[in-house]
């Protein structure tokens, strides 16, 4: 018998090493990087933005639309590429939320949380209420007259029991089911997409770069609009500890969401902006632009799989995006933030199951709340979206606050990550303000108010938990460990179990 041989069959103790983890439950390395990209992508909903986030940009940002796009991608790229300075070293459920909290402390990261949740949360709201919109655009097409608001209700409530079946069931099918829709939604869009290059002629229709009537304010705004499109790139981070190799798959499919939904986005607005160019009309005049364009087009057929790969498109994101919150829900209850039963796992799909039959009722129960009490399907939408947007760009500002500090710590600070963290955290706080600056002067006002109340509430209702338990300072920002089934000798570790590090 070799040496080698040797210490495989009789390896040394290791010392330290607990027998669990303290995400224990959960199915831990069990997905690949396909089912991790998945859930980055579904998040992102690439189809759906990509035929909805035009048009309420260009309401804003008019002329600079495709400039608005174009900066907004480039602040997500450097945001993902922040994140990325964590999930290259932590694997944890709790994504933004936990990265804050071990960058900053316990206070940043109730804040963070706060934001993080509201983010996943609304966004799913926003989700299954742009499902039911689209599918009720397409049931009217079939059957005029047949949808009212009793419909839209009815459609958001199965949906969300699709949600929950798919998210307790099991990482694996919510993440295969989403992709699958996303790549065939993607696929139709960009069939449309080139029927209108097509068909407006060859070559650069320059007019479509022109910024005329936008002032650096209506910019600023568009912008951060624009950078709604991005959000949930980075969810694919609540995975970590699922992933085989998370330090290599959650950092390459955080990018690789960025680069390639920035790409679809520019291309598509480009396309719908020439497109009624080319009919002497305004993109800004469509109530559903990706319709008008495809009956404009003689390509009226599209329609009803332009309105159905949307919906479902949709429903992919409201998977994804309660995937992800009921992850983050999970590391609260694990850390004692929420009550410990949220922190339960399923014995046999080894999925946060209590998180999930906390959070879909929630995530549903809002759109259907504000359908029943008279507002529209998009009206309702267009405040989700605001909510939603201001919770995101809070969490990134301060992961990208956090970020340097973790490294300075840990002495793997480079000025280059330095340089762009800070820079991304002073845009998007700058964003932030202005966004909110201007929602409130707007129609739309009430999103930015529900977003200060929530994250006022939830920050103050944290911070009072952390003084009534002192002992969250050494629970909270847990993430998974080495455990003694991972590595030999672990078995002889003198450690009962794993902790936060």
């Amino acid at each position: 018998m070799t040496a080698l041989e040797r210490a495989i069959a009789h390896p040394a103790p290791v010392p330290g090493i607990g027998t669990r983890s303290p995400v224990d439950g959960l199915e831990r390395r069990s997905v690949g990087f396909v089912d991790v990209l998945a859930q980055s992508v579904s998040a992102v909903a690439p189809s759906a933005a990509a035929t909805t986030i035009p048009l309420l940009v260009a309401v804003v940002a008019g002329g600079a639309t495709l400039w608005s796009l174009a900066v907004a991608m480039l602040i997500a790229l450097a945001v993902a590429t922040t994140v990325n300075q964590f999930t290259r070293r932590i694997a944890a459920t709790g994504s933004l939320y936990t990265y804050v909290t071990r960058g900053l402390g316990t206070g940043a990261g109730f804040v963070a949380g706060t934001a993080t949740l509201i983010g996943y949360g609304f966004i799913a709201m926003f989700s299954l209420a742009g499902a039911g919109y689209y599918l009720s655009i397409l049931v009217g097409r079939v059957w005029p007259g047949a949808t009212s608001p009793l419909f839209a209700i009815v459609c958001i409530g199965l949906m969300a029991l699709v949600v929950l079946v798919v998210i307790v069931r099991g990482i694996r099918l919510s993440t295969r089911l989403t992709l699958l829709i996303e790549t065939v939604s993607v696929g139709i869009i960009l069939v449309l997409v080139v029927t209108l290059l097509v068909a407006t002629g060859p070559g650069i229709d320059w007019s479509a770069f022109d910024v005329g009537g936008s002032t650096p304010a209506t910019f600023a705004v568009g912008s951060v609009l624009a950078l709604t499109a991005f959000v949930g790139f980075e969810s694919s981070a609540t995975l970590g500890v699922e992933a085989k190799r998370p330090f290599a798959a959650v950092p390459r499919a955080i990018v690789w969401t960025v680069i390639a939904s920035g790409t679809l986005f520019l291309v598509a607005s480009y396309s719908q902006i020439v497109g009624f160019s080319a009919l002497g009309l305004d993109l800004v005049g469509s109530g559903s632009p990706v319709n008008d364009l495809a009956t404009a087009y003689g390509v009226e057929w599209m329609g009803l799989l332009l309105d159905l790969s949307i919906a479902t498109s949709f429903l992919a994101c409201g998977i994804a995006s309660t995937t992800a919150l009921a992850r983050v829900l999970f590391a609260m209850g694990r850390e004692g933030v929420v009550p410990p039963l949220v922190g339960s796992a399923h014995p046999r799909f080894r999925t946060p199951w209590v998180a999930a039959a906390i959070a879909v009722p929630v995530v549903a129960g809002v759109p259907i709340a504000a359908i029943a009490l008279g507002s529209g399907l998009w009206e309702t939408m267009e405040t989700l979206i605001v909510v939603a947007a201001a919770g995101y760009i809070t969490a990134y500002g301060l992961v990208c606050v956090a970020a340097p500090v973790f490294l300075r710590r840990i002495g793997e600070l480079t000025a280059a990550v330095a340089v762009r963290s800070i820079t991304a955290a002073a845009l998007l706080g700058v964003g932030l303000v202005v966004y909110l600056s201007v929602e409130f002067a707007g129609e739309r006002w009430i999103g930015a108010a529900v977003f200060v109340l929530l994250l006022g509430a939830g920050s103050v209702l944290s911070m009072l938990r952390r003084r009534r338990h002192p002992w969250l300072l050494d629970t909270v920002g847990v993430y998974d460990v080495p455990v003694a089934s991972d590595v030999l000798g672990g078995g002889a570790g003198d450690a009962p179990g794993g902790g936060p590090g």
